[in-house]
């Protein structure tokens, strides 16, 4: 049975002791919400392993590439500790990922948690993301995003540019949701003193909560290529359109007014910027960035 709030708020007192004390030794146990991921979920999956994350629990919401076999693959080698089947078409992401970081807390054991997407990858400089975890007495560790910029005449793991938030996008001739929109911070938090996570994985309620800024930078592959970029607002947008809440999914739910006008290829030579991108490269917007595509390049692959 999926615990209220008060029962949350008296397990996060009686942790009060913990709340706050180094971990020296955490365990990181990172959330994952997918759904046909198959073209980044081995690359996500093995390079968090090797970035000291030590078990990931997985909600496939209705998959129908090759992901839920590259789950089931990671599940038998102990990675995966547990795959939630969710059959849900109303996108109640913020329900699905709390009852995962609850798993991840009252299950598995988790000191600390992440709470991830398949196209997001975190990277600590000191290379392991537990060295943020053992020499903080925070709760909650607000990490930087950085969009990667997209470039269709290579593969993603081979984009070497990443953005900077452009504040003024109609001089820039950019959409509203652009790569070069403001990227949310995210957080890692602590399991204990846990209370909510919010829409999106920006925010989390703790009891007590003391937040600090981390060193851990998000690259975030929010938009590779101009199909997958349909395909996925398309698809959120259907979703969204279920969902009773009105909160959450703005760019989703602006995106898919423009498909069903016909619309939305016009608009993704937009969140591009296509037209401005010499001036927007000029005026410091998209920046060389391999940090990304090197260890991508030393990371080896198994045959799944």
């Amino acid at each position: 049975m999926k615990p209220n709030l008060f029962v949350k708020a008296c397990r996060a007192l009686a942790a009060l002791p913990k709340t706050f004390s180094r971990t020296p030794r955490p365990r990181l146990i990172m959330t994952l919400l997918v759904k046909n991921e198959e073209e980044m979920l081995v690359r996500h999956l093995e390079y968090h392993h090797a970035a000291g994350v030590d078990g990931f629990i997985v909600t496939d919401n209705n998959s129908t590439d090759r992901t839920p076999d590259i789950l089931r693959h990671y599940r038998d080698k102990g990675w995966v500790l547990e795959i939630i089947d969710e059959p849900g078409t109303d996108y109640a992401q913020k329900q699905w990922v709390d009852r995962m970081v609850w798993k991840a807390k009252t299950q598995y054991g988790a000191d600390w948690v992440v709470n991830a997407d398949a196209d997001e990858f975190w990277y600590c400089p000191e290379g392991n993301l537990k060295s943020a975890l053992v020499a903080t007495r925070a709760n909650v560790l607000a990490c930087e995003m950085r969009s990667v910029y997209p470039q269709d005449d290579r593969p993603w793991t081979e984009w070497d540019k990443t953005v900077r938030y452009v504040a003024d996008q109609a001089a820039y001739g950019l959409s509203p949701y652009s790569v070069f929109e403001r990227q949310n911070k995210k957080v890692v938090h602590r399991a204990a003193g846990y209370l909510q996570i919010s829409m999106g994985n920006h925010k989390v309620a703790m009891l007590p909560k003391r937040e600090e800024r981390s060193d851990i930078v998000v690259w975030h592959y929010n938009v590779r290529g101009r199909s997958q970029f349909m395909t996925k607002m398309i698809n959120g947008g259907r979703q969204l359109e279920q969902h009773k809440g009105r909160h959450g999914g703005r760019h989703w739910r602006y995106f898919y007014a423009l498909y069903k006008e016909g619309k939305l290829e016009a608009e993704y030579e937009r969140v591009i910027g296509t037209a401005t991108l010499d001036r927007l490269e000029a005026d410091g917007y998209v920046v060389k960035d391999n940090v990304m595509p090197d260890i991508f390049k030393a990371q080896v692959l198994p045959a799944i």
